[in-house]
């Protein structure tokens, strides 16, 4: 059983929450403020946050570092803002994913699966990387999905390892571009589309509806 922490200033939502939780046989401890939650968060064991945005003592955006200095449990914003910047501002912050209000409880439960399995699977014990069907080896630079061996581009193997090690996480533009092509391309854009549409043409059964790299529109990409 997984302990989750909400924050959120609404207690229906808080109530809500804690419902589709338990479904899962999850522990649900809530917080209203930001300052509640950093101190629940100093005084007992949490696997994940659910975070909302619209706290009364600080914005959630800022709670996120706050967070992260002090443990690396994954971070799910769960907020009515929709904004595409709002978006790659939180998961830029460290955010491991964004879900918007009004939320279906059964992709909160799915979303909430994703980021506790994401650190148990991403890395074996022999040094792989494995996430569905997917899985590499760094050392001899291999990938195969379903058992079939991916003749990949450098960057496309990098691309594809970056998405791997995230699990079913987003990870944004401009997160992908730094990672596989440097800091200065930041804004290319463009050349992470390029790749992407290669990448799903060798990994994908049917590249017109992907079903392993999925595109969070205007945020970024993961993995289904």
């Amino acid at each position: 059983m997984s302990t989750i922490l909400c924050i959120d200033d609404e207690p229906a939502i808080l109530r809500l929450l804690s419902v589709v939780l338990a479904a899962d046989g999850h522990d649900v401890v809530t917080a209203a403020a930001g300052r509640e939650a950093l101190t629940l968060l100093g005084g007992r064991a949490v696997d994940a946050v659910l975070l909302d945005l619209g706290l009364p003592d600080r914005d959630g955006l800022e709670l996120i570092p706050a967070i992260r200095a002090v443990s690396a449990v994954p971070i799910l914003v769960v907020s009515a803002r929709g904004e595409v910047a709002e978006k790659v501002a939180a998961l830029d912050l460290g955010a491991a994913d964004y879900i918007t209000k009004p939320f279906d409880g059964d992709e909160v439960r799915a979303r909430v699966r994703a980021a506790l399995r994401q650190g148990a699977r991403s890395q074996t014990p022999g040094g792989n990387i494995c996430h569905g069907p997917i899985r590499m080896d760094p050392e001899r630079h291999e990938a195969e999905v379903s058992g079939r061996p991916l003749s990949l581009t450098p960057k496309e193997y990098a691309l594809l390892k970056a998405l791997a090690e995230a699990g079913g996480r987003v990870l944004t533009h401009a997160t992908l571009l730094e990672r596989v092509w440097g800091k200065a391309h930041r804004q290319d854009v463009e050349y992470l589309r390029v790749a992407i549409r290669a990448l799903r043409l060798k990994i994908e059964d049917d590249p017109a509806r992907p079903a392993l790299i999925r595109n969070e529109p205007g945020v970024g990409y993961r993995l289904g």
